[in-house]
């Protein structure tokens, strides 16, 4: 671009800018009265300028004002409270706009009353916060609930703060670790220590991991005070607590505080094994609980039975119920398909049989249940180089396939929930039929049944699920793990620091009585591929099962068909029913 050209592009520029700004002036001369209001109180909003807020305010006319202009100047004054300079400014104010918005007759909205309310609490006056609350027509938020809320846990009145968590919960609002926390610090404030162990709880619910500053802190006074050590069962049952941790899927049992006596309270790392530096502990890899899996397994097959053939699938729920004892239920088209995104890929039966192979070793000579459609096991048993491998699953009876236009998805998620085993497969289910199951307890459940996998020149390596949550856990001897935030990263989880909280005569006296050694804390036997689990299930041998034939499998179309052979009968589990083979 030569010189010329340059100065010609620049000076276009400079017009145009001009004429932009001299239009803008314009707009403004022509402005009327109320849009240069507003447009002069949205400045002050946006600089935080209270004091020129407020002037604007004193200059306007009642007709010029609306909802929108209340809010913005209710906004300002509730957020200057905090500012020891403007805060009597802000109060009074406040408080004025608030009634002369009333006096008008417009209507407040939940902005409106969140900053009234906040400037309620800024005063101290926590029954007015709330009485705006419960005085609302329209839905509360969080946000709304928060000025009564903490207005009463600072000033101690636990009663009161308790009875705005209760209106929370006829309302649907669901409280966050900021509220728990305060919550859990006013309970330990004034001695309430049943409420602090429900808070505890609810804090295992809502958050991984709890905030430093705060939440931690909370939980280390309350460990660390008086009142603590005077709460707790003396005589208090074993197994009835191993039970309730089994029951409740691992890392907690919900019974109330187990033992009394001074407790010890240490910052400490847990291992890749998931041992606790501070006591030596074993933390839990948590699952979701018996109740949750029972309505998860329901929730999966009613969307199932309203998408695919409602006969095909009842069909499999049925079979499930008898032949279910599986360790392992394996996404089959997953793995067959893993990496084959080239010029001569496919579907690669190596890459399957690798895994059951080494599944079946891993779980002690049983074999896992594959799912696969049908389509894709007859396009297997029509190759000469893989049907010979094919018919030894079958002849093993390790495949369950599902019958033509229907989503294996729902059949492999539906197996695995139901009896609660691992389930292999790289599907992040993401995709929109698992988010038609929600996220509750989704995420927690694949992180426990979840296994991943590679190929790595050829070579399978399977990742287990952890060894151990990164959440609260309540163990079984009464302790309490608490994992901080802000120092660990998801390739190191070992750097994070934990809370670590015993009670020594707890410990003591649970080691006294002779523990069940085959009885697991979350239903399971599972480690690292690399650390074998001690417990070894049953081997398995075929008997005359359903299709347990290539010829009995090309008779069926689109029904679904099952490859598995009978299965020995078992003694159930305390997580599994036993099934009696047809």
């Amino acid at each position: 671009m030569d010189d010329t050209t340059t100065t010609t592009t620049t000076a276009a520029a400079a017009s145009a800018r001009t004429t932009y700004n001299n239009n803008r002036n314009k707009k403004k001369k022509n402005q009327t009265p109320e849009a240069k209001f507003h447009s002069d109180l949205t400045l002050c909003s946006k600089n935080k300028d209270l004091h020129a807020a407020i002037s604007l305010y004193e200059s306007a006319t009642s007709q010029r004002l609306n909802q929108s202009h209340f809010n913005t100047l209710l906004y300002l004054c509730s957020n200057s409270v905090t500012d020891p300079s403007l805060k009597p400014l802000a109060l009074t104010y406040g408080f004025r706009i608030y009634d002369h918005m009333l006096s008008l007759h417009i209507k407040p909205n939940e902005a409106s009353i969140t900053s009234a309310a906040r400037l309620a609490a800024a005063k101290g006056d926590g029954d007015y916060a709330f009485g705006l609350v419960k005085s609302m027509e329209i839905a509360p938020r969080l946000r709304t609930y928060d000025p009564a809320l903490m207005c009463f846990c600072e000033n101690l009145e636990a009663e009161k703060a308790y009875e705005v968590e209760e209106h929370m919960g006829k309302v649907g609002v669901s409280l966050e670790e900021l509220e728990l926390a305060a919550l859990l610090k006013v309970s330990s404030e004034t001695g309430n220590g049943e409420r602090v162990y429900g808070y505890l709880h609810k804090l295992r619910n809502v958050v991984r991991s709890v905030g430093d500053s705060t939440t931690a802190k909370a939980i280390e006074d309350w460990f660390c005070g008086e009142k603590a050590r005077e709460v707790g069962e003396v005589n208090w049952e074993v197994e009835r607590v191993e039970k309730a941790v089994e029951k409740n899927g691992g890392g907690w049992h919900g019974l109330g505080w187990i033992g009394k006596g001074d407790w010890v309270v240490k910052r400490a790392n847990v291992d890749s094994a998931g041992r606790c530096g501070g006591c030596g502990e074993q933390l839990a890899c948590v699952d979701i609980d018996d109740a949750e899996t029972e309505r998860f397994a329901q929730s999966v097959a009613a969307l199932a039975l309203e998408r695919e053939v409602k006969a095909n699938f009842s069909e499999f729920q049925d079979w499930l119920e008898t032949h279910g004892d599986f360790e392992f239920i394996v996404d089959g088209a997953n793995i067959g398909l893993y990496q084959q995104n080239f010029a001569d890929g496919g579907f690669s039966v190596s890459q399957l049989d690798a895994v059951v192979k080494e599944l079946y070793n891993w779980s002690g000579n049983k074999w896992p249940l594959v799912v696969l459609h049908n389509k894709r096991l007859r396009a297997l048993l029509e190759n000469p180089s893989q049907r010979k491998l094919v018919e030894e699953w079958m002849d093993n009876g390790i495949l369950y396939t599902t019958p033509t236009g229907s989503n294996d998805d729902w059949y492999w998620m539906y197996a695995a929930v139901k009896v609660k085993s691992l389930l292999v497969t790289n599907d992040e289910m993401r995709d929109h039929i698992f988010e038609l199951l929600g996220s509750s307890f989704f995420l927690k459940w694949k992180e426990r049944h979840q296994v991943r996998y590679t190929f790595v020149k050829g070579n399978l390596k399977l990742q287990m699920p952890p060894p151990y949550s990164s959440v609260i856990q309540e163990s079984k001897k009464g302790s309490w793990h608490v994992p901080v935030a802000g120092n660990s990263s998801d390739c190191n989880e070992s750097l994070r620091t934990w809370l670590c909280i015993t009670r020594p005569s707890a410990s003591e006296a649970f080691d006294k009585v002779p523990v069940n050694a085959e009885t697991s804390e979350n239903g399971h036997c599972i480690s690292n591929l690399d650390s074998r689990s001690p417990c070894k299930s049953e081997s398995v041998t075929r008997g005359n099962g359903l299709h347990n034939s290539v010829h009995s499998f090309q008779s069926s179309d689109d029904k679904a068909v099952s490859l598995t052979g009978k299965r020995k009968e078992r003694s159930p589990s305390p997580s599994q029913p036993s099934h009696t083979p047809n």
